[in-house]
């Protein structure tokens, strides 16, 4: 490895690092505003001079390696001179907005101006002006204060896959655009938000809501998907303004889909904030006494046999376990957490989870997609597929519907034929497969949510271990269910599935609808088919006014996962906590306690009357919930059931990326995009 000298400090770094990397290693802050870790190398704000002996100017460092026995100056008077010129150049242009830019207190223009600045400038010559460019819903522009970084061309390019983004001109002529105006199609492309250093792109459903130092800032997890992004929470008083990525490198890097960043605006319309109870058939507002009094004279005398609960996409583990408890109380084991039917077995924890973990996809040479569309369904991994990609020596094929993933791949057929091929040998991608030291497949559920789901994850658990993707020595496991639900590893973790002699969704829907059941506990559960419910009286507790509230006899209204602290398991069987940012408003409550309530009101007092204790009973009983931000990976076991396929393609269940739970369901801004893109597979259209 290479040994330099910076400032007189001995460092040793990796062969191929740059001068400001091994500045960084070293604990020395070096200016920058092009240069991004995870963005190629662009090298054009020059904010990064640092002085090099032997070299008769300034380097950029960002765009330097390191070479054995270099001797790096980074605060000489040169280097001091040519950061102020260089500051004093990217100012000349730019307007003075901080005042109403909302960037003002988090740009680095500010920062690095003040730190590394002359206190005026030279230059009297007028300013020019850019035209605004329209991005569409999401992104508001002020091109005019735009310094000519490219890390949105880059990102746009690189990360998102969308080549959207491009300048035109040059120098002081230059512009950044898209060419031809439309919007930006990407499901990424708020990110491009947190990379520009100036203020040139902002958060346009946030523009003029708050400064950075109003906000308080909470920490917590994203279940927008089963990816289970962390994110931050920025909330001023009962409300959550806008929520932010954090760093976490085995999840979601730095980045967060535009749904994550840009549906929290839902958080506040169509609230459940009271109770209802439905009277002479329509729904009024209630007390919580009143509430509990309906459901209690309705189940009273009535067999456990003929209740049952549904848990939604968007329940925390705690919720779910308090309602296990609760319908174990009342003798039911009617009770399913897969809304669409998905036959995963809930005692077989490789057979559901994605195995091999979103950061180890890097270390796969072949991925075969199965009935799933990841740019849809999960915006974060599809960025990880294709950052692997850009390394190279990574073959991608896909059963399915054929669509723009942003990366090229096989298409190998829409249903089970192709699967067939491959299993048999006869598809020219398995010998991909056969050859691959570490292969993987990644299973979605529009393979699985599927009248003939379980004989599909039998035929998709024999290919994995006809490709040795399984079962081997050295821990690699290939086998991947790629989940579109926040909750559902969590409730498989639970074991919120049907008990003994139990009815699953489906068998719920169809005892309901021939009048086998009195009642049925949706626990946030939206969509499922309300019609087939039938006159059962429905309890819906939830947090917005979605398909079960309409349904619902009796409404109690809950928190939604900014107004609780709850436990999510993300598709890889990562366990994670969301933390308490705002309250929930009016008369809502956590999940928990309302189970709790309600159990009192129903003579089955449940053992817990805190949090805490909750979680102690929890995790006792199901220990793999007690540790967080840990991965325990599971020994492989036969999945699914052997059975006759359909020859149906593939679908996935994601038809419109912008609305798929209340949260996004209830916000302006998703609808906004919907508007603009469609709610269908397209993904170019065009706006203003």
């Amino acid at each position: 490895m290479p040994k330099l000298t910076i400032d007189g400090q001995s460092v040793e770094v990796p062969a191929g690092f740059t001068v400001i990397q091994a500045c960084e290693v070293a604990g020395i802050e070096i200016p920058r505003f092009c240069y991004h870790e995870r963005l190629s190398i662009a090298g054009n704000c020059r904010m990064c001079l640092v002085a090099m002996e032997r070299s008769p100017k300034p380097i950029a460092s960002c765009a330097q390696p390191v070479a054995d026995g270099m001797v790096i100056h980074t605060n000489t008077e040169m280097v001091r001179k040519a950061r102020r010129g260089v500051m004093e150049f990217l100012l000349l242009n730019h307007p003075l907005d901080c005042p109403i830019c909302d960037q003002g207190g988090e740009c680095d223009l500010q920062d690095q101006a003040m730190a590394y600045g002359y206190h005026g400038s030279r230059y009297q010559e007028p300013k020019r002006a850019v035209k605004e460019q329209d991005f569409g819903p999401l992104i508001s522009t002020a091109m005019t204060r735009c310094i000519h970084c490219t890390r949105c061309i880059r990102f746009a390019t690189e990360v998102a896959g969308v080549q959207e983004l491009g300048a035109t001109g040059r120098g002081e002529d230059m512009e950044v655009g898209t060419y031809v105006q439309k919007a930006l199609s990407s499901e990424l492309s708020g990110n491009m938000i947190d990379l520009c250093p100036v203020g040139a792109l902002t958060n346009r459903p946030y523009a003029f809501e708050a400064r950075s130092w109003e906000l308080a800032k909470i920490e917590s997890i994203d279940v927008m998907d089963a990816i289970g992004s962390n994110i931050r929470v920025d909330v001023r008083g009962p409300e959550v303004l806008r929520v932010l990525p954090r760093v976490n490198e085995d999840v979601n890097e730095e980045w967060i889909s535009d749904k994550t960043r840009f549906a929290c605006d839902g958080l506040m319309r169509q609230r459940l904030d009271r109770p209802y109870v439905r009277r002479n058939g329509k729904l009024q507002a209630a007390t919580w006494d009143e509430a509990f009094a309906a459901i209690a004279e309705r189940l009273k005398g009535v067999p456990g046999s003929r209740i049952a609960a549904l848990a939604g996409d968007l329940a925390c583990a705690e919720s779910m376990y308090a309602v296990k408890e609760l319908m174990a109380a009342l003798g039911s084991t009617h009770l399913d957490c897969r809304q669409d039917g998905a036959p995963l077995d809930a005692e077989n924890r490789a057979g559901y989870l994605f195995n091999t973990t979103i950061a180890g996809v890097e270390k796969a040479d072949v991925c075969l997609l199965i009935g799933t569309d990841p740019r849809r369904e999960a915006p974060i991994l599809n960025a990880r597929l294709r950052k692997r990609y850009l390394m190279g020596g990574f073959d991608i094929g896909l059963v399915g519907a054929a669509t723009d993933l942003t990366y090229d791949y096989r298409p190998l057929g829409s249903g089970q034929g192709a699967l067939d091929k491959i299993l048999s040998g006869d598809d020219p991608f398995a010998k991909k497969l056969a050859g691959a030291k570490h292969p993987m497949l990644i299973v979605g559920m529009g393979a699985l949510a599927r009248p003939d789901g379980a004989a599909v994850l039998a035929q998709v658990g024999l290919l994995a271990e006809r490709y040795h993707m399984v079962g081997r020595t050295d821990g690699w496991n290939g086998f991947n269910v790629l989940h579109t639900a926040a909750s559902r590893v969590g409730g498989l973790t639970l074991g919120f599935v049907p008990g003994r002699g139990g009815k699953d969704t489906n068998g719920i829907l169809e005892a309901a609808s021939a009048g086998a059941l009195d009642a049925v506990y949706l626990l946030g559960a939206d969509e499922i088919d309300m019609g087939r419910l039938g006159h059962t009286f429905v309890i819906y507790q939830g947090h917005h006014g979605d398909a079960g509230a309409h349904r619902a006899d009796v409404i109690l209204p809950g928190a939604a996962y900014t107004e609780k602290s709850g436990t999510y398991v993300n598709t890889e069987g990562l366990v994670q906590r969301t933390t308490m940012a705002v309250f929930a408003p009016g008369e809502a409550r956590e999940d928990w306690a309302i189970v709790r309530a309600l159990s009192a009101a129903l003579g089955r007092t449940l053992p817990f009357d805190d949090l805490a204790t909750l979680r102690q009973r929890m995790v006792a009983a199901y220990p793999r919930l007690e540790t967080l931000d840990h991965i325990t990976p599971s020994t492989w076991r036969k999945v699914g059931v052997d059975g006759q396929t359909s020859d149906q393609p593939f679908v996935s269940p994601v038809e419109n990326f912008y609305m798929t739970d209340p949260i996004s369901r209830a916000s302006p801004t998703m609808a906004a995009c919907v508007d603009t893109f469609g709610a269908g597979t397209a993904k170019t259209g065009t706006h203003g």
